[in-house]
Protein backbone atom coordinates (compact mmCIF):
# COMPACT_ATOMS: atom_id res chain seq x y z
CA UNK A 1 0.00 0.00 0.00
CA UNK A 2 1.05 3.76 -0.84
CA UNK A 3 2.29 5.54 2.10
CA UNK A 4 1.47 9.57 2.00
CA UNK A 5 2.35 11.81 4.71
CA UNK A 6 0.48 15.22 5.41
CA UNK A 7 2.14 17.87 7.22
CA UNK A 8 0.03 21.08 7.41
CA UNK A 9 -1.36 23.02 10.85
CA UNK A 10 -4.69 23.54 9.90
CA UNK A 11 -6.79 20.30 11.45
CA UNK A 12 -9.48 20.55 8.96
CA UNK A 13 -7.11 20.39 5.85
CA UNK A 14 -5.37 17.67 7.42
CA UNK A 15 -8.63 15.65 7.83
CA UNK A 16 -10.06 16.12 4.78
CA UNK A 17 -7.09 14.93 2.81
CA UNK A 18 -6.90 12.07 5.43
CA UNK A 19 -10.17 11.16 4.13
CA UNK A 20 -9.91 11.44 1.14
CA UNK A 21 -6.19 9.41 0.37
CA UNK A 22 -7.50 6.95 2.23
CA UNK A 23 -10.66 6.12 0.27
CA UNK A 24 -8.34 6.08 -2.51
CA UNK A 25 -6.61 3.16 -0.77
CA UNK A 26 -3.92 5.05 0.48
CA UNK A 27 -1.75 4.40 3.54
CA UNK A 28 -2.44 8.25 5.68
CA UNK A 29 -0.52 9.72 8.14
CA UNK A 30 -0.69 13.41 9.30
CA UNK A 31 1.62 15.59 11.07
CA UNK A 32 0.74 19.25 12.66
CA UNK A 33 4.42 20.62 11.91
CA UNK A 34 7.43 20.41 9.84
CA UNK A 35 9.50 18.84 12.89
CA UNK A 36 7.20 16.29 13.96
CA UNK A 37 7.75 14.89 10.59
CA UNK A 38 10.95 15.15 10.42
CA UNK A 39 11.40 12.79 13.95
CA UNK A 40 9.55 10.61 12.24
CA UNK A 41 11.83 10.83 9.21
CA UNK A 42 14.81 9.33 11.01
CA UNK A 43 13.20 6.20 11.16
CA UNK A 44 10.79 5.56 8.65
CA UNK A 45 9.71 6.97 5.19
CA UNK A 46 6.42 7.56 3.09
CA UNK A 47 6.59 6.83 -0.64
CA UNK A 48 5.53 11.01 -1.12
CA UNK A 49 4.46 13.65 1.15
CA UNK A 50 1.88 16.87 1.11
CA UNK A 51 3.09 19.53 2.78
CA UNK A 52 1.82 23.30 3.37
CA UNK A 53 4.02 26.22 2.43
CA UNK A 54 2.69 28.55 5.55
CA UNK A 55 3.13 26.73 8.68
CA UNK A 56 4.76 28.08 12.15
CA UNK A 57 8.35 27.20 13.35
CA UNK A 58 9.25 25.77 10.20
CA UNK A 59 7.59 26.60 7.22
CA UNK A 60 7.78 24.52 4.03
CA UNK A 61 9.67 26.01 1.87
CA UNK A 62 12.92 25.16 4.96
CA UNK A 63 10.77 21.87 4.85
CA UNK A 64 11.66 21.17 1.21
CA UNK A 65 15.52 22.33 1.43
CA UNK A 66 16.31 20.05 4.68
CA UNK A 67 14.42 17.17 2.18
CA UNK A 68 16.47 17.79 -0.47
CA UNK A 69 19.46 17.24 1.61
CA UNK A 70 18.12 14.01 3.01
CA UNK A 71 15.51 12.21 0.79
CA UNK A 72 16.29 13.67 -2.66
CA UNK A 73 14.34 11.19 -4.11
CA UNK A 74 11.29 12.01 -2.25
CA UNK A 75 8.69 13.75 -4.26
CA UNK A 76 7.18 16.54 -2.18
CA UNK A 77 3.55 18.45 -3.11
CA UNK A 78 3.87 21.77 -1.74
CA UNK A 79 0.30 23.59 -0.69
CA UNK A 80 -0.34 27.12 -0.48
CA UNK A 81 -3.21 29.72 -0.34
CA UNK A 82 -0.94 32.29 -2.02
CA UNK A 83 -2.15 31.33 -5.39
CA UNK A 84 0.78 33.92 -7.05
CA UNK A 85 3.79 32.77 -9.60
CA UNK A 86 6.43 33.98 -7.21
CA UNK A 87 4.92 31.24 -4.64
CA UNK A 88 4.88 28.43 -7.45
CA UNK A 89 8.26 29.34 -8.74
CA UNK A 90 9.89 29.32 -5.59
CA UNK A 91 8.23 26.03 -4.72
CA UNK A 92 9.40 24.55 -8.09
CA UNK A 93 12.85 25.68 -7.84
CA UNK A 94 13.20 24.52 -4.16
CA UNK A 95 12.61 21.11 -5.40
CA UNK A 96 8.75 20.51 -5.08
CA UNK A 97 7.26 18.11 -7.14
CA UNK A 98 4.36 19.72 -7.66
CA UNK A 99 2.27 22.60 -6.69
CA UNK A 100 -1.30 22.95 -5.08
CA UNK A 101 -3.28 26.56 -4.43
CA UNK A 102 -5.75 26.73 -1.60
CA UNK A 103 -8.50 26.06 -2.03
CA UNK A 104 -7.62 22.89 -4.43
CA UNK A 105 -9.90 20.70 -6.26
CA UNK A 106 -9.92 17.18 -3.89
CA UNK A 107 -9.56 15.09 -7.15
CA UNK A 108 -6.26 17.08 -8.42
CA UNK A 109 -4.75 16.51 -4.88
CA UNK A 110 -5.74 12.59 -5.43
CA UNK A 111 -4.32 12.36 -8.61
CA UNK A 112 -1.20 14.46 -7.80
CA UNK A 113 -0.42 12.23 -4.82
CA UNK A 114 -0.41 9.02 -7.60
CA UNK A 115 1.62 10.56 -9.86
CA UNK A 116 4.21 11.45 -6.87
CA UNK A 117 3.79 7.95 -5.88
CA UNK A 118 4.30 6.74 -9.23
CA UNK A 119 7.47 9.15 -9.94
CA UNK A 120 9.07 8.43 -6.69
CA UNK A 121 10.62 5.12 -8.02
CA UNK A 122 11.90 6.98 -11.58
CA UNK A 123 13.20 10.12 -9.69
CA UNK A 124 16.98 10.53 -9.74
CA UNK A 125 18.93 11.79 -6.93
CA UNK A 126 19.24 15.26 -7.99
CA UNK A 127 19.90 18.67 -4.87
CA UNK A 128 18.22 21.30 -5.90
CA UNK A 129 19.30 24.68 -5.07
CA UNK A 130 17.23 27.75 -3.22
CA UNK A 131 16.80 30.91 -5.87
CA UNK A 132 14.18 33.20 -4.68
CA UNK A 133 12.77 35.04 -7.59
CA UNK A 134 11.78 38.71 -8.34
CA UNK A 135 8.68 40.54 -7.58
CA UNK A 136 6.08 39.53 -10.25
CA UNK A 137 3.33 41.93 -11.67
CA UNK A 138 1.86 38.69 -13.08
CA UNK A 139 -1.64 38.57 -10.92
CA UNK A 140 -3.78 35.73 -10.92
CA UNK A 141 -6.07 33.03 -9.02
CA UNK A 142 -7.94 31.46 -11.73
CA UNK A 143 -7.41 27.81 -12.51
CA UNK A 144 -6.39 28.73 -16.06
CA UNK A 145 -3.56 31.36 -14.77
CA UNK A 146 -2.29 28.50 -12.22
CA UNK A 147 -1.63 26.47 -15.38
CA UNK A 148 0.45 29.36 -16.41
CA UNK A 149 2.54 29.67 -13.45
CA UNK A 150 3.14 26.09 -13.18
CA UNK A 151 4.36 26.19 -16.77
CA UNK A 152 6.72 29.29 -15.93
CA UNK A 153 8.13 27.64 -12.74
CA UNK A 154 8.70 24.49 -14.77
CA UNK A 155 10.75 25.96 -17.22
CA UNK A 156 12.87 27.86 -14.10
CA UNK A 157 15.62 25.87 -15.17
CA UNK A 158 15.58 25.31 -18.63
CA UNK A 159 16.17 27.65 -21.75
CA UNK A 160 13.85 25.78 -24.22
CA UNK A 161 12.28 27.72 -27.02
CA UNK A 162 8.60 29.22 -25.53
CA UNK A 163 5.61 29.73 -28.42
CA UNK A 164 3.15 32.18 -26.38
CA UNK A 165 -0.36 32.66 -27.75
CA UNK A 166 -3.25 34.37 -26.34
CA UNK A 167 -5.53 37.68 -27.44
CA UNK A 168 -4.58 40.59 -27.70
CA UNK A 169 -3.98 42.31 -24.36
CA UNK A 170 -3.82 39.15 -22.80
CA UNK A 171 -0.70 39.53 -21.18
CA UNK A 172 1.75 37.86 -23.17
CA UNK A 173 4.99 39.84 -23.05
CA UNK A 174 4.51 40.28 -19.08
CA UNK A 175 4.60 36.32 -19.43
CA UNK A 176 7.48 36.55 -21.72
CA UNK A 177 9.31 38.98 -18.83
CA UNK A 178 8.41 36.23 -16.61
CA UNK A 179 10.01 33.09 -18.46
CA UNK A 180 13.21 35.25 -18.64
CA UNK A 181 13.45 36.32 -14.81
CA UNK A 182 12.98 32.87 -13.63
CA UNK A 183 15.47 31.30 -15.59
CA UNK A 184 19.14 30.63 -15.74
CA UNK A 185 19.71 33.55 -18.19
CA UNK A 186 17.81 36.19 -15.79
CA UNK A 187 21.06 37.85 -15.42
CA UNK A 188 21.48 38.79 -18.86
CA UNK A 189 19.49 41.21 -21.20
CA UNK A 190 16.00 40.44 -21.73
CA UNK A 191 15.17 42.34 -25.32
CA UNK A 192 11.84 42.19 -26.97
CA UNK A 193 10.80 43.21 -30.75
CA UNK A 194 7.21 43.61 -32.19
CA UNK A 195 7.26 42.72 -35.71
CA UNK A 196 3.93 44.09 -36.39
CA UNK A 197 5.02 47.69 -34.93
CA UNK A 198 8.30 47.46 -37.61
CA UNK A 199 8.25 48.38 -41.15
CA UNK A 200 8.93 45.34 -42.51
CA UNK A 201 11.61 46.64 -45.17
CA UNK A 202 13.41 47.75 -41.66
CA UNK A 203 13.10 44.42 -39.77
CA UNK A 204 15.84 42.30 -41.23
CA UNK A 205 18.14 45.03 -39.98
CA UNK A 206 16.50 45.36 -36.67
CA UNK A 207 17.07 41.83 -36.18
CA UNK A 208 20.52 41.05 -37.61
CA UNK A 209 22.06 44.66 -37.40
CA UNK A 210 23.73 46.07 -40.62
CA UNK A 211 27.50 47.56 -41.59
CA UNK A 212 28.45 50.64 -42.15
CA UNK A 213 27.19 51.77 -45.75
CA UNK A 214 25.02 48.58 -46.08
CA UNK A 215 22.44 51.11 -47.52
CA UNK A 216 21.73 54.37 -47.68
CA UNK A 217 21.59 56.41 -44.38
CA UNK A 218 23.70 53.32 -42.96
CA UNK A 219 26.42 55.70 -41.82
CA UNK A 220 28.10 53.07 -39.11
CA UNK A 221 27.61 49.74 -38.02
CA UNK A 222 24.54 48.64 -35.61
CA UNK A 223 23.77 45.85 -33.59
CA UNK A 224 20.90 44.24 -34.01
CA UNK A 225 18.44 42.48 -31.36
CA UNK A 226 19.83 39.29 -31.77
CA UNK A 227 23.22 40.54 -30.68
CA UNK A 228 21.82 42.50 -27.93
CA UNK A 229 20.22 39.65 -26.80
CA UNK A 230 23.53 37.33 -26.60
CA UNK A 231 23.23 35.24 -23.33
CA UNK A 232 19.52 36.40 -22.42
CA UNK A 233 16.07 35.98 -24.04
CA UNK A 234 14.67 37.55 -27.21
CA UNK A 235 11.28 37.81 -27.09
CA UNK A 236 9.59 38.14 -30.67
CA UNK A 237 6.22 39.32 -30.49
CA UNK A 238 3.52 39.12 -33.21
CA UNK A 239 5.47 36.45 -34.97
CA UNK A 240 2.61 35.94 -37.36
CA UNK A 241 3.13 39.17 -38.80
CA UNK A 242 7.28 38.13 -39.87
CA UNK A 243 7.89 38.37 -43.44
CA UNK A 244 8.45 34.94 -45.09
CA UNK A 245 11.88 35.82 -45.74
CA UNK A 246 12.64 37.08 -42.57
CA UNK A 247 11.10 33.54 -40.91
CA UNK A 248 13.87 31.90 -43.83
CA UNK A 249 16.89 33.82 -42.04
CA UNK A 250 15.05 33.38 -38.09
CA UNK A 251 15.32 29.59 -38.93
CA UNK A 252 18.71 29.41 -39.92
CA UNK A 253 20.16 31.31 -36.74
CA UNK A 254 18.00 29.01 -34.65
CA UNK A 255 19.51 25.93 -36.18
CA UNK A 256 23.37 27.57 -36.48
CA UNK A 257 23.61 29.66 -33.89
CA UNK A 258 25.16 32.20 -36.30
CA UNK A 259 23.88 34.89 -38.74
CA UNK A 260 25.47 37.81 -41.04
CA UNK A 261 24.66 41.56 -40.20
CA UNK A 262 22.86 43.72 -43.21
CA UNK A 263 25.43 43.70 -45.76
CA UNK A 264 28.21 42.10 -43.56
CA UNK A 265 30.68 39.25 -44.50
CA UNK A 266 31.92 37.69 -41.44
CA UNK A 267 29.33 35.25 -39.20
CA UNK A 268 28.24 36.49 -36.26
CA UNK A 269 27.67 34.39 -33.27
CA UNK A 270 25.64 34.27 -30.51
CA UNK A 271 23.50 31.81 -27.87
CA UNK A 272 19.65 33.88 -27.61
CA UNK A 273 16.76 32.04 -26.29
CA UNK A 274 13.71 32.60 -28.00
CA UNK A 275 10.33 33.05 -27.01
CA UNK A 276 7.67 33.96 -29.18
CA UNK A 277 4.09 35.59 -29.34
CA UNK A 278 1.18 35.43 -31.47
CA UNK A 279 -2.47 36.35 -30.97
CA UNK A 280 -2.80 34.24 -34.08
CA UNK A 281 -3.49 30.82 -35.09
CA UNK A 282 0.04 29.60 -36.75
CA UNK A 283 -1.15 26.38 -36.90
CA UNK A 284 -3.86 27.95 -40.07
CA UNK A 285 -0.94 30.32 -41.18
CA UNK A 286 1.37 27.34 -42.24
CA UNK A 287 -1.39 25.35 -43.88
CA UNK A 288 -2.51 29.02 -45.92
CA UNK A 289 1.54 29.39 -46.96
CA UNK A 290 2.55 32.06 -44.48
CA UNK A 291 4.06 31.11 -42.03
CA UNK A 292 7.18 28.55 -42.61
CA UNK A 293 6.16 24.97 -41.69
CA UNK A 294 9.53 24.05 -39.98
CA UNK A 295 9.92 27.28 -38.38
CA UNK A 296 6.91 26.67 -36.45
CA UNK A 297 7.79 23.15 -35.21
CA UNK A 298 11.54 24.73 -34.48
CA UNK A 299 9.35 27.25 -31.89
CA UNK A 300 6.66 25.09 -30.54
CA UNK A 301 8.75 23.66 -28.76
CA UNK A 302 6.88 24.07 -25.31
CA UNK A 303 3.16 26.49 -25.57
CA UNK A 304 2.13 28.09 -23.09
CA UNK A 305 -2.05 29.92 -23.72
CA UNK A 306 -2.89 32.78 -22.07
CA UNK A 307 -6.56 32.93 -20.70
CA UNK A 308 -8.99 35.79 -22.18
CA UNK A 309 -10.08 38.08 -18.99
CA UNK A 310 -13.62 36.79 -19.45
CA UNK A 311 -12.32 33.36 -19.00
CA UNK A 312 -10.43 34.45 -15.73
CA UNK A 313 -13.20 36.94 -14.15
CA UNK A 314 -12.21 35.53 -10.23
CA UNK A 315 -9.09 37.60 -10.78
CA UNK A 316 -10.95 40.87 -12.05
CA UNK A 317 -11.11 42.85 -8.67
CA UNK A 318 -7.62 41.66 -7.53
CA UNK A 319 -6.54 43.48 -10.86
CA UNK A 320 -8.69 46.07 -10.83
CA UNK A 321 -7.09 46.96 -7.17
CA UNK A 322 -4.13 46.68 -8.52
CA UNK A 323 -4.08 48.91 -11.43
CA UNK A 324 -6.12 51.65 -9.14
CA UNK A 325 -2.99 52.33 -6.95
CA UNK A 326 -0.66 51.86 -9.72
CA UNK A 327 -2.97 54.44 -11.53
CA UNK A 328 -2.42 56.93 -8.64
CA UNK A 329 0.88 56.69 -8.32
CA UNK A 330 1.48 57.68 -11.45
CA UNK A 331 -0.94 60.56 -11.59
CA UNK A 332 0.48 60.97 -8.22
CA UNK A 333 -3.22 61.24 -6.70
CA UNK A 334 -5.16 59.31 -3.89
CA UNK A 335 -5.83 55.72 -4.75
CA UNK A 336 -9.78 54.63 -5.54
CA UNK A 337 -11.63 51.94 -4.63
CA UNK A 338 -14.02 49.66 -5.90
CA UNK A 339 -17.28 49.05 -4.39
CA UNK A 340 -18.75 45.74 -4.27
CA UNK A 341 -21.51 45.80 -6.42
CA UNK A 342 -18.66 48.08 -9.45
CA UNK A 343 -16.29 45.27 -8.65
CA UNK A 344 -19.38 42.89 -9.14
CA UNK A 345 -20.21 44.55 -12.47
CA UNK A 346 -16.98 44.60 -14.04
CA UNK A 347 -16.42 40.89 -13.27
CA UNK A 348 -19.15 40.25 -15.79
CA UNK A 349 -18.29 42.18 -18.63
CA UNK A 350 -16.89 40.59 -21.38
CA UNK A 351 -13.61 42.91 -21.70
CA UNK A 352 -12.63 42.14 -25.44
CA UNK A 353 -9.45 44.33 -24.95
CA UNK A 354 -8.78 41.77 -21.69
CA UNK A 355 -6.23 43.15 -19.16
CA UNK A 356 -5.17 45.84 -21.58
CA UNK A 357 -8.62 46.94 -21.74
CA UNK A 358 -9.31 46.49 -17.67
CA UNK A 359 -6.30 48.96 -16.72
CA UNK A 360 -6.69 51.34 -19.03
CA UNK A 361 -10.10 51.97 -17.52
CA UNK A 362 -8.93 51.38 -13.72
CA UNK A 363 -6.70 54.95 -15.53
CA UNK A 364 -10.21 56.28 -16.58
CA UNK A 365 -12.11 55.93 -13.39
CA UNK A 366 -8.70 57.29 -11.36
CA UNK A 367 -8.82 60.61 -13.22
CA UNK A 368 -12.81 60.50 -13.80
CA UNK A 369 -14.96 58.75 -10.76
CA UNK A 370 -15.89 61.48 -8.40
CA UNK A 371 -15.82 60.27 -5.15
CA UNK A 372 -12.89 57.98 -3.51
CA UNK A 373 -15.31 55.06 -3.64
CA UNK A 374 -16.36 54.02 -7.53
CA UNK A 375 -20.19 53.35 -8.30
CA UNK A 376 -21.54 51.49 -11.14
CA UNK A 377 -22.25 55.15 -12.66
CA UNK A 378 -19.10 56.02 -12.38
CA UNK A 379 -17.95 53.27 -14.96
CA UNK A 380 -17.22 54.19 -18.53
CA UNK A 381 -20.23 54.79 -21.07
CA UNK A 382 -18.76 52.07 -22.97
CA UNK A 383 -19.24 49.37 -20.50
CA UNK A 384 -22.39 50.12 -19.61
CA UNK A 385 -24.11 50.71 -22.98
CA UNK A 386 -22.82 47.07 -23.81
CA UNK A 387 -24.21 43.72 -22.68
CA UNK A 388 -22.45 42.33 -19.67
CA UNK A 389 -22.52 38.56 -20.28
CA UNK A 390 -21.51 36.14 -22.67
CA UNK A 391 -24.54 33.59 -22.25
CA UNK A 392 -22.56 30.40 -22.42
CA UNK A 393 -23.50 26.51 -22.31
CA UNK A 394 -22.37 26.41 -18.43
CA UNK A 395 -24.41 29.40 -18.10
CA UNK A 396 -27.42 27.77 -19.27
CA UNK A 397 -26.67 24.06 -17.39
CA UNK A 398 -26.25 26.45 -14.10
CA UNK A 399 -29.74 28.45 -14.58
CA UNK A 400 -31.76 24.80 -14.70
CA UNK A 401 -29.58 23.14 -11.88
CA UNK A 402 -29.74 25.66 -9.35
CA UNK A 403 -31.88 23.64 -7.49
CA UNK A 404 -29.59 20.71 -7.41
CA UNK A 405 -27.10 22.34 -6.42
CA UNK A 406 -28.85 24.05 -3.34
CA UNK A 407 -30.10 20.54 -2.55
CA UNK A 408 -26.23 19.02 -2.40
CA UNK A 409 -24.73 21.84 -0.74
CA UNK A 410 -28.15 21.21 2.71
CA UNK A 411 -27.26 17.59 1.99
CA UNK A 412 -23.41 18.36 2.55
CA UNK A 413 -24.13 20.73 6.02
CA UNK A 414 -26.62 18.08 7.33
CA UNK A 415 -24.38 15.68 6.77
CA UNK A 416 -21.73 17.73 9.04
CA UNK A 417 -24.09 18.10 11.88
CA UNK A 418 -24.85 21.50 11.11
CA UNK A 419 -27.75 23.36 12.22
CA UNK A 420 -30.07 26.31 12.00
CA UNK A 421 -28.47 26.16 8.18
CA UNK A 422 -31.88 28.60 6.99
CA UNK A 423 -29.95 31.58 8.44
CA UNK A 424 -26.65 30.97 6.00
CA UNK A 425 -28.63 29.71 3.27
CA UNK A 426 -31.16 32.65 3.50
CA UNK A 427 -28.61 35.08 4.07
CA UNK A 428 -26.54 33.53 0.36
CA UNK A 429 -29.95 33.90 -1.43
CA UNK A 430 -30.49 37.19 -0.52
CA UNK A 431 -27.50 38.97 -0.81
CA UNK A 432 -27.26 37.03 -4.72
CA UNK A 433 -30.83 38.69 -5.28
CA UNK A 434 -29.21 41.92 -4.33
CA UNK A 435 -26.23 41.89 -6.27
CA UNK A 436 -27.74 40.58 -9.20
CA UNK A 437 -30.47 42.77 -9.14
CA UNK A 438 -28.12 46.04 -8.81
CA UNK A 439 -25.98 44.93 -11.67
CA UNK A 440 -28.78 44.80 -14.02
CA UNK A 441 -30.39 48.31 -12.92
CA UNK A 442 -26.95 49.84 -12.97
CA UNK A 443 -26.96 50.55 -9.11
CA UNK A 444 -30.38 51.89 -8.74
CA UNK A 445 -31.87 50.66 -5.49
CA UNK A 446 -35.26 51.44 -6.15
CA UNK A 447 -35.43 49.62 -9.47
CA UNK A 448 -34.01 46.34 -7.73
CA UNK A 449 -36.40 46.11 -5.28
CA UNK A 450 -38.90 46.55 -8.03
CA UNK A 451 -36.82 43.68 -9.72
CA UNK A 452 -36.79 41.46 -6.67
CA UNK A 453 -40.39 42.33 -5.43
CA UNK A 454 -39.17 44.09 -2.45
CA UNK A 455 -40.16 48.00 -1.16
CA UNK A 456 -37.32 50.13 -1.15
CA UNK A 457 -37.10 50.22 2.63
CA UNK A 458 -36.66 46.48 2.73
CA UNK A 459 -33.61 46.30 0.29
CA UNK A 460 -31.94 48.91 1.98
CA UNK A 461 -32.72 47.13 5.26
CA UNK A 462 -31.43 43.90 3.92
CA UNK A 463 -28.39 45.69 2.63
CA UNK A 464 -27.44 47.02 6.08
CA UNK A 465 -27.84 43.54 7.76
CA UNK A 466 -25.55 41.77 5.48
CA UNK A 467 -23.57 45.09 5.15
CA UNK A 468 -23.47 45.56 1.67
CA UNK A 469 -23.82 49.06 2.11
Amino acid sequence: MSRVWIVDDDNSIRWVLEKALSQEGFEVESFASANMMLQRLDYDEPDTIISDIKMPEMDGIELLDKLQVSHPNLPVIIMTAHSDLDSAVNAYQQGAFEYLPKPFDIDEAIALAKRAVEHSKKRSSKKKNSVQGPVSEIIGEAPAMQEVFRAIGRLSRSSVSVLINGQSGTGKELVAHALHKHSPRKENTFVALNMAAIPKELIESELFGHEKGAFTGAASARKGRFEQANNGTLFLDEIGDMPLDIQTRLLRVLADGQFYRVGGHEPVSVDVRIVAATHQNLENLVEQGKFREDLFHRLNVIRIHIPALKDRKEDIPQLCEHFLIQAAKELSVESKQLSKTAADFLSHYTWPGNVRQLENTCRWLTVMASGKDILIDDLPPEILDKPMYQQSSQMQEATGNWVSSFEVWLDDQLSQGKSDVIKEAQASFERALIEISLRHTKGHKQEAAKRIGWGRNTITRKMQELDMN
